[in-house]
């Protein structure tokens, strides 16, 4: 039986990981353990490892907490070391990772230098920040590459990646999205905080953009200008952990007497998905306004540059600067837009997908010494 390692360390990569998590659980052909490590652990954050529990995954592995959150770089050499500590015991045949957080560059730095297997989920995505590099990173230590769609491929091709290695799979979290979610009357019983919204309300994420931290404390003190003004409910969840988000939740300081906001530290993802479904618009700079948002007819304000590159205008996606009068004028722009869905990332079939891979022997006996594939 082949051994199977997930390695999560957010809120965001297991809402994407989970279906196919779910999905070798139910095959019964291999063994499986989730590494939980990063931001899953601290208190700040909602110690959102429970969740993993919660959804029914008893096989879960905790790291320790960061010792050194501030420093992105110490903060990698801190996983490396716990994740070559559980691999050397576990012995796994298989390392998967997802997206472009240093904790899945520490997995897949691990399982280069152990001769490990490496799958990448989501890699050949582009952004605006240091998360595009370390997500190129990670496809050039990974074997196997399931994409979100053929724009990935291409570019994982660019990257010298053979296609034969690379399967179209789409976003795995859709299948979350097109399944069965708790009804919007559950999610505002069991956060209770929203229930004075009456259904009225947008969604609010900002994440800090590590390249841009000089500018951080003005952009989001532009933003919540602006949201404050704009006498809209807000659904404010907490950002990363990245470098710049203490400045952030200090400045979420202001919002905690103001009624026409709810602030939460982290939400289970399928209450967050309900949420996105039923709101008038999102706002901020995470990639659920881009990825998510569409595919449910939602309006999206993007702000800034950390989703440079990830979407195609004309979507319902309205991209501007972190700007009081702007986001003001946004706000009013996307009231009542009504958007049809957009499945372009992916269809709901992810996890059914990866396991019929995973489940053809071919794989199993690949190369680990990788080629570089030049386009001629």
């Amino acid at each position: 039986m082949k051994k199977i390692v997930f390695l999560s360390g957010t809120r965001a990569d297991w809402g994407k990981i989970k279906a196919l998590v779910q999905r070798v659980k139910e095959s019964k052909k291999f063994d499986y353990k989730i590494f939980a490590c990063g931001m899953h652990l601290l208190e700040l954050y909602g110690k959102t490892f429970i969740e993993i529990y919660k959804d029914g995954f008893d096989e879960v592995f905790l790291a320790k907490a960061y010792r050194h959150q501030e420093r992105m770089d110490l903060a990698l050499s801190d996983i490396i070391k716990q994740f070559s500590s559980f691999v050397k015991a576990y012995q796994p045949d298989m390392i998967v990772v997802h997206g472009d957080r240093i904790e899945a560059f520490a997995g897949a730095v691990v399982g280069a230098f152990n001769n490990i297997l490496v799958a990448h989920i989501e890699g050949g995505e582009v952004s605006g920040t240091i998360d595009e590099s370390i997500r190129h990173s990670i496809s050039k230590l990974s074997h196997l590459h399931f994409v979100a769609n053929a724009e990935a491929k291409k570019r994982l091709m660019q990257l010298g990646e053979k296609e034969e290695d690379i399967f179209i799979i789409g976003s795995p979290d859709i299948d979350l999205m097109l399944g069965s979610l708790p009804s919007i009357q559950e999610v505002q019983e069991h956060y209770y905080q929203i229930k004075p919204f009456k259904g009225e309300y947008a969604l609010f994420l900002y994440h800090p953009v590590t390249t841009e931290e000089k500018f951080l404390h003005k952009h989001i003190t532009q933003t919540l200008k602006a949201l404050q003004k704009s006498k809209e409910n807000y659904i404010v969840i907490y950002p990363n952990n990245d470098l710049g988000s203490k400045t952030i939740l200090k400045a979420f300081k202001i919002l905690q007497t103001d009624t026409h906001f709810a602030l939460f530290k982290s939400l289970k993802f399928e209450a967050f998905l309900t949420l996105l479904k039923h709101s008038k618009f999102i706002i901020g700079n995470s990639s659920a306004g881009i990825r998510e948002a569409p595919i449910y007819g939602i309006p999206c304000i993007n702000l800034g540059s950390r989703q440079e590159g990830r979407y195609k205008e004309g979507r319902g996606i309205v991209s501007i600067k972190e700007s009081e009068k702007e986001i003001l004028q946004a706000i009013k722009k996307v009231q009542g837009l009504k958007l049809p869905p957009c499945l372009e990332f992916g269809k709901g079939k992810s996890a059914q997908e990866f396991i019929k891979v995973l489940e053809t022997e071919k794989i199993w006996s690949k190369k680990l010494q990788k080629k570089f594939m030049d386009i001629l």
